[in-house]
């Protein structure tokens, strides 16, 4: 899914960004498995919609990433949806390796059970092998 730049900008426009930012949930575009939870501030909105590749905004370290650009692990969108308050986006992806920089498919690879975490994923990459 690619747009272009006028396009994009229309529907980042409608938007309502709070503190800069809207959420973005990210889930396999086939199986529906969420992979990971973000932020997205207007520019990677834009970015994600003329690249058809998912960009979101780093809160920790204050800048712009493309998913993927150090694991090669990248997000290619298939469908996003916006949610009725035009806060939150719902991107269905064709993801390319672990979506986790822990080395997982998914960012939610436990469950609560027993009063404790339970890992209920395996590791897909060791993340010392792609991460400084």
């Amino acid at each position: 899914m690619k747009l272009e730049k006028d396009q994009a900008q229309k529907i980042v426009d409608k938007l309502n960004f709070k503190d800069g930012l809207v959420s973005a949930m990210t889930r396999d575009y086939e199986d529906k498995e969420v992979l990971m939870t973000a932020f997205m501030n207007k520019e990677a909105v834009l970015k994600t919609l003329t690249t058809g590749l998912a960009h979101y905004w780093s809160r920790s370290r204050n800048n712009l990433w493309l998913k993927g650009e150090k694991s090669g692990h990248k997000q290619e969108i298939q469908e996003i949806r916006v949610d009725c308050d035009e806060d939150a986006l719902l991107l269905d992806v064709k993801q390319e390796g672990g979506a986790c920089h822990k080395g997982y498919r998914s960012c939610f690879y436990r469950k609560i059970e027993d009063g404790k975490l339970t890992k209920i994923l395996e590791r897909e990459f060791e993340p010392e092998d792609i991460y400084d």
